[in-house]
């Protein structure tokens, strides 16, 4: 994975100016974790994460933060192994369970590109980790746990519910202006030209056709000063860029965020819209919420005809999720 600074070099990836299709969105909690590493490393860099380091600085195990440091660095290039392919529907956990069964020589791969960009002790860390990459896919995935459990964990309803909002509005971007203007409307280092998606890079200039494999795009918090692409096989080719609408309070307490949607709708309908970003039926609703299953489908029905929750049957179900505006509504409360 390499980062995004200067204009002199550039990656290419190259769609059909049609293709819709071949654009598609995802959350990377892998990306979001390996950035706040970065934010611990080098927290002058990141201003707008000083809200979650005040916070949580103090809670990350060390001996766990040693061992990502090493692997990740403070900048530049960053192993692709420590990110899947990201997805909508893209887990922590699901994250963890393809660290911990990474191919092996696809670790030994990244980990010798690290190698050749680091020098002293951290460089004699990572030749052992490519000695034996069995034993550092195991060291590495624990590390990845317990720095998530006590660093991440408690922010990742905030964090997620930025990066959804960030891709409701461009998904609408791309079905109301087209892909070219929603590209364009990326970064200020990304631009639409000749049927491409053009990222300005620091070190490395490409063209990579995506016209068979598509681009995943991939909002990101915790990297919000810049871009960066995976471009290599078999990887995805993926860019990363900052999510709208992050400030330096991101990290505030969720308490906050209900009482100003509570402020906006009421308690128990900013409940249900706050907990609607994964389906579910009336009777869960109900449930979750301490209500009858009629008192659920009333709120339901009231936040669905304000276009902030979208219901619809799978069998003899009714799931229910929150649409793009609610999406836009729940980021712009944080």
């Amino acid at each position: 994975m390499e980062g995004v600074e200067w204009e002199h070099h550039r990656v290419d990836f190259r769609l059909s100016p049609g293709d819709i299709q071949a654009v598609r969105f995802g959350v990377s909690p892998g990306h979001e974790l390996a950035h706040a590493i970065r934010v611990l490393l080098r927290p002058e860099q990141y201003p707008l994460a000083w809200g979650w380091l005040k916070e949580f600085r103090g809670r990350v195990p060390r001996e766990a933060f040693g061992v990502l440091a090493q692997v990740i660095g403070a900048d530049g290039y960053m192993p692709d192994f420590l990110t899947t392919t990201a997805r909508w529907d893209l887990t922590p956990d699901d994250e963890l369970a393809a660290i911990r069964s990474a191919p092996l020589a696809g670790m030994r791969v990244d980990l010798a590109k690290m190698v050749v960009r680091s020098s002293g002790r951290r460089q004699e860390a990572l030749r052992g980790m490519q000695d034996d990459p069995a034993r550092a896919r195991t060291v590495i995935a624990d590390a990845w746990a317990e720095v998530w459990e006590s660093a991440m964990a408690p922010v990742w309803p905030q964090l997620e519910r930025i990066l959804r909002a960030d891709v409701a509005v461009r998904s609408r971007s791309v079905a109301t202006e087209g892909l070219a203007a929603m590209a364009s409307g990326i970064h200020p280092w990304v631009s639409w030209g000749d049927g491409s998606v053009r990222v300005r890079l620091r070190r490395h200039s490409e063209d990579v056709d995506c016209r068979g494999s598509g681009l995943v795009l991939v909002p990101s918090v915790m990297s919000s000063w810049g871009c960066m692409v995976i471009t290599e096989p078999p990887a995805q080719p993926t860019l990363y860029y900052p999510a709208r609408g992050v400030t330096a309070g991101w990290a505030r307490d969720a308490d906050d965020l209900v009482h100003a949607l509570e402020a906006l709708v009421g308690p128990v309908r900013a409940g249900i819209l706050l907990a609607a970003h994964v389906p579910r039926t009336t009777t869960r609703v109900a449930e979750e919420a301490g209500i009858a299953a009629s008192t659920a489908s009333h709120h339901l029905r009231v936040l669905r005809d304000a276009g902030l929750v979208v219901s619809t049957r799978d069998g003899a179900r009714m799931m229910h999720l929150r649409s793009p505006l609610g999406e836009a509504l729940v980021g712009a409360a944080l």
